[in-house]
């Protein structure tokens, strides 16, 4: 995931210094795209694993 990040970041300077042709466009967005997945799933990943216990310690929730 960091060579993603790394490439993604690449293209932004890019981006703002002398733009970008259609195929780095195109780069961008899969590589975006392939970030918010990971991100999304690593996020669930943490909530999922988040214990509740409110009140009674035995009474607990997920």
């Amino acid at each position: 995931m960091e060579e993603v990040i790394a490439r993604i970041n690449e293209l932004s300077r890019k981006n703002k210094t002398v733009g970008l042709t259609e195929e780095e466009i195109a780069e961008r967005a899969v590589l975006r795209q392939k970030y918010l997945e990971n991100f999304k799933r690593n996020f669930r990943q943490q909530l999922d694993s988040i214990e509740i216990v409110d009140g009674d310690p035995n009474d607990v929730a997920h």
